[in-house]
């Protein structure tokens, strides 16, 4: 049983945005899965699915809004006795170049305000995450501000490789855990 936990925003202000880089992967990675649904559940946006060997997989994106991430996550993680080593919390990365992936098995939350928060409703920081560049604001511009614009042009080319990159790493974490993850995905330019 394995929870991929997508962050970001809720409703149409804040859709396509840098900050809501784990919606736009989760929303790949459910498209592998035509036959499946989101329900609302968990105070989130939640499809369960089975995996070829039967396995569930459940995604699920926070509606909280991204401060508030812990209370979806820490519901979900409850209610199906789910090991914190086998959730996976992807979300934006200021500190990386875009598009560039970052896998690690635990750690703080990199200023990261809704990985912060799962981490401290958690009670961990043996959390797994998939960190996911979105480079940093340009000239003097602010964080906040930054994380909240749309994708340039040239940009939502070069994302759409990187979705499905970060989609297929996912899966990869599913299947043959975060070492092999790390491995395979964290040396890549």
């Amino acid at each position: 049983m394995k929870l991929v936990v997508g962050l970001g925003n809720p409703g149409a202000k804040y859709r396509g945005t840098r900050h809501n880089i784990g919606y736009l992967v989760l929303s790949e990675l459910v498209s592998r899965y035509p036959s499946c649904s989101p329900k609302s559940r968990f105070h989130g946006d939640f499809v369960d699915v089975k995996d070829k060997k039967g396995d569930a997989i459940y995604f699920l994106c926070p509606t909280t809004y991204m401060n508030r991430s812990g209370l979806s996550v820490a519901e979900a993680v409850r209610f199906y006795k789910i090991p914190h080593e086998d959730v996976l919390i992807v979300c934006d990365d200021l500190n990386l170049p875009f598009t560039k992936l970052r896998l690690r098995s635990e750690g703080g939350s990199g200023g990261q305000k809704g990985l912060a928060d799962i981490l401290r409703v958690l009670g961990t920081e043996k959390v797994p995450r998939l960190r996911f560049g979105i480079g940093e604001p340009p000239g003097q511009m602010d964080a906040a501000d930054y994380v909240l614009m749309n994708f340039t042009e040239k940009e939502r080319e070069m994302l759409q490789i990187a979705l499905k990159e970060a989609a297929d790493a996912t899966l990869h974490w599913i299947n043959y855990g975060i070492a092999d993850t790390m491995n395979k995905y964290n040396n890549k330019c």
